[in-house]
């Protein structure tokens, strides 16, 4: 076994000290970082920005009072201030940046108030979002007082309608529980699309380039094929491992340091608040068999192109395979229940995706995911003795990649040594 050791620590060590792992490490912390300091990042930037001030003209028709009382109803930051000089003067001193915006507001022939935002661009529908809603208020009173409606009614008359939902079957998740869980099953599904795909890449990327050196010649013939295989995959999943645990523990690090700020909002409506142990439980298993299944798979592809650049070729249909299976799960947050969700959950190249989604957004029976679970090692299994007969020949092959036909080949070259 010191063969398999060696090779498993050479990939390891001679990976993690590139600068491409360590460059990548560090901007995935630091982005971590900045997501979990998202509050007060913004606070930063915005705490020595003044409030917006809009000047308001046509003030004869009387609509500046109301509107402005309308924008204290609702909260609004924004400094509404009457002007008297003319519409030019106005306009010019909103060009200049001494305020954000002019509203000119008017009657129209239904006796409503309208309005008309100019300022010096409209990319930002913030501020006249927040007008036209106080004038949609403003216009709403104005209309229930000429029916002689009294507040209390206009009120009940706008309550939004009450409308729950209820699960018959047993143990169903509720609403809010299959939002918090879509939330997170989101979050966990990147993580597992994008591992998957990049360390699955780094893998055949390492068998090609000891290929191309023509080191492939002499280690194929003292060490077996299949420890040699698992000896590059086991070290990549060791690095894999490293920069996850570097990431979580900057994460970990500033998620604890800015707790009080990340309570509520969005945090609490995608589900992060309370994370329950057995998705995590399940997202580790369903990423760890993912992982091995599409490592097998990248390590005997790799191995059947001498140069390096014929690797992306070569893995683009299992690259495409893993999008699918991702597209799939996104379509699957909003109808898990589809049948054909249900029907691509046990395909094995579809099975982490698909049925980790399904776990975690729908309360099935413990036979589901161990079947899926079972399915995974099967096929790992079999891909495993497949890719080992595939890798053995296919070290050895050299010359012009001719994708797939390869396979042919390696297996004739591995069954004649």
């Amino acid at each position: 076994m010191n063969s398999f050791w060696i090779i498993l620590s050479h990939t390891y060590f001679s990976k993690l000290k590139t600068k491409s792992f360590i460059i990548t490490t560090i901007i995935t912390a630091l982005l971590v970082a900045g997501l979990a300091n998202m509050n007060n990042i913004i606070s930063f930037f915005e705490g020595d920005e003044a409030a917006d001030q809009v000047l308001v003209m046509g003030q004869e028709s009387g609509l500046y009072a109301p509107l402005a009382e309308q924008l204290e109803l609702a909260e609004s930051e924004l400094i509404v201030e009457q002007f008297t000089g003319t519409e030019e003067e106005a306009e010019e001193a909103v060009t200049n940046g001494e305020y954000s915006g002019l509203l000119l507001l008017s009657m129209n022939s239904d006796n409503m108030p309208e309005g008309l935002y100019k300022a010096r661009s409209v990319a930002d529908s913030t501020i006249s979002g927040e007008l036209q809603g106080a004038l949609q208020q403003l216009k709403t009173v104005m209309a229930a007082s000429e029916v002689n409606l009294t507040q209390e009614q206009l009120n009940q008359l706008y309550d939004p309608v009450s409308f729950n939902t209820a699960a018959l079957e047993d143990n169903a998740k509720s609403a809010e529980e299959l939002n918090q869980a879509r939330g997170l099953v989101y979050v966990l599904l990147f993580v597992i699309y994008f591992a998957v795909i990049m360390y699955a890449n780094m893998i055949a990327m390492e068998v090609a380039t000891e290929k191309s050196s023509r080191v492939m010649e002499i280690l194929i013939s003292s060490v077996p094929p299949i420890r040699q295989m698992f000896a590059k995959i086991l070290g990549v999943a060791l690095l894999s491992l490293t920069q996850m645990l570097v990431i979580l523990a900057v994460g970990y690090y500033f998620v604890k340091q800015n707790l009080d700020s990340m309570q509520g909002g969005f945090f609490e409506f995608f589900g992060f608040g309370d994370v329950p142990a057995i998705t995590i439980t399940y997202a580790v298993v369903f990423f760890i068999l993912g992982y091995f299944l599409y490592a097998t798979l990248a390590a005997f592809l790799g191995s059947l192109v001498s140069k390096i650049e014929d690797v992306q070729q070569m893995i683009t249909p299992m690259t495409m395979v893993i999008v699918a299976a991702f597209l799939i799960a996104m379509f699957g947050l909003t109808d898990p229940e589809a049948s054909f969700v249900t029907i691509t959950s046990y395909i094995p190249f579809f099975t982490p995706m698909i049925m980790f989604m399904r776990v975690g957004m729908l309360t099935l029976p413990a036979w589901e995911p161990i079947l899926g679970i079972a399915i995974l090692l099967i096929s790992i299994i079999v891909l495993a003795i497949f890719g080992a007969k595939v890798y053995k020949g296919g070290v050895l092959l050299y010359g012009k990649s001719s994708s797939f036909k390869d396979i042919k080949k390696a297996l004739q070259l591995s069954n004649k040594k």
